[in-house]
């Protein structure tokens, strides 16, 4: 399916990394539900920017009932539902390496928010809008992961381990989903320069990745966007089960 004639829902589409993906889509004539939690007012002005192609809607993913409140609402709104869904929402985290938990203060609490910010916030989409995009059958399902579960060069360890879930998830759906047109796929940035969750990260950690980095410079947000917007084309409609690091090359899969 063509991207203009695509809905796209990117959780946590307000600011940073999503702001971004909500961006590159509507660029390509794509219509794009802007999920947000907290952030309202970036939401509409988001919106705004982009006019009648994209509405902002609220919803916690982690509560089913508003998910599905959310696809019903932007199916209503444009006249058709939604095809793409980016898995981008990050609940509670900043890239903080001072303020980090170590493994003695870590605890199964801050495992379980990063879990099911990741991945029941995952499945909660995936369920809402699977009836119809298996009536249509096309899909097309990121998730938004990190080259940190393969070289943690930082160990955020409640973080990291809801993203290298979230890959099992990706590619157990992949299989089960691909007879109904249904595609899903991982992206995986590095740390990018600047979002409010890297905010926090020193100038000397930035530089240190810049220059182990084989393209000598840290990925922003709109290099991963791009990157997305490619996964629901339909130059990718062979792809599915796949984890696509985006980070320079720092880290070769």
């Amino acid at each position: 399916m063509d991207l203009k004639n695509q809905v796209v829902l990117v959780t946590g589409g307000s600011r940073g990394l999503g702001s971004e993906i909500v961006k590159a889509f509507a660029r390509e004539g794509a219509k794009v539900v802007i999920n947000y939690f907290n952030s309202e007012e970036r939401a509409r002005d988001l919106q705004n920017q982009i006019g009648n192609q994209a509405i902002a809607l609220r919803a916690d993913i982690r509560n089913a009932d508003e998910v599905q409140s959310m696809f019903n609402q932007a199916k209503e709104h444009f006249g058709q539902p939604i095809t793409t869904t980016v898995n981008n929402a990050l609940v509670n985290f900043r890239f903080d390496p001072v303020a980090k938990k170590d493994a003695s203060a870590i605890s199964w609490q801050d495992f379980q928010e990063q879990l099911e910010s990741a991945v029941k916030g995952a499945l909660h989409t995936l369920q809402a809008g699977l009836p119809d995009m298996k009536a249509i059958g096309f899909g097309r399902i990121i998730n938004i992961g990190t080259n940190l579960f393969q070289n943690p060069v930082v160990a955020y360890h409640d973080y990291t381990t809801s993203k290298a879930a979230l890959l099992g998830f990706t590619r157990n759906m992949a299989n089960e989903l691909g007879q109904y047109g249904i595609s899903v796929n991982m992206i995986s940035g590095g740390l990018l320069k600047m979002t409010d969750a890297s905010s926090a990260t020193s100038p000397e950690v930035f530089g240190l990745i810049e220059s182990s980095t084989p393209l000598r410079k840290v990925t922003d947000p709109a290099e991963v966007a791009d990157a997305i917007v490619f996964f629901a084309s339909p130059w990718a409609r062979a792809v599915t089960g796949q984890n696509l690091v985006v980070d320079g090359g720092l880290v070769m899969d």
